[in-house]
């Protein structure tokens, strides 16, 4: 017995599903204008400072400019460029490293935001040099581009 995703793959996409690079289905924000510039975090300040490897609060700060607005309406993906390592974002907040990247659905892409984050989370890559990953690599890297309602009901049951 097949699930309902095999279901819908084999109705909507018969010849099977295309396959493209994360560059063409995000665009990248440097973060220079939300870098924090104090290292004095304190629980009781408002604005969370983030990286995008294990810790992912490294504090709170108090700093009231460049701070950057994602939210569950506008959620970002915060990528380390070194490690590759990524986290889903849907709150406002100030970077630590200008080796993170805030990744962002291009507009007039036929793809949900969330979804290309869970194909993210299949994607087996380790770096071996300790360079700027995302422009030369991991947004060369491809991944599957179902129909949207295959993208849906993914999403609907991650």
């Amino acid at each position: 017995m097949t699930n309902y995703i095999d279901r819908l793959v084999a109705e909507l996409c018969p010849d099977g599903v295309e396959y493209r690079p994360l560059g063409e289905l995000l665009g990248y924000e440097q973060p220079t204008k939300y870098l924090v510039s104090s290292k004095d975090y304190d629980d009781s300040y408002p604005t969370p400072v983030l990286t995008a490897g294990k810790t992912f609060i490294l504090g709170y700060t108090n700093e009231a400019e460049g701070i950057y607005p994602a939210s569950k309406e506008e959620p970002v993906i915060i990528f380390d460029d070194f490690t590759t390592a990524f986290k889903w974002v849907e709150f406002p907040f100030k970077a630590k490293s200008s080796a993170m990247k805030m990744l962002t659905l291009k507009s007039g892409t036929d793809s949900l935001f969330k979804y290309v984050y869970y194909a993210m989370q299949c994607i087996v890559y380790n770096s071996s040099d300790h360079a700027r990953q995302w422009i030369s690599k991991y947004s060369n890297i491809e991944v599957p581009v179902p129909p949207l309602e295959i993208q849906e009901a993914i999403v609907e049951i991650l």
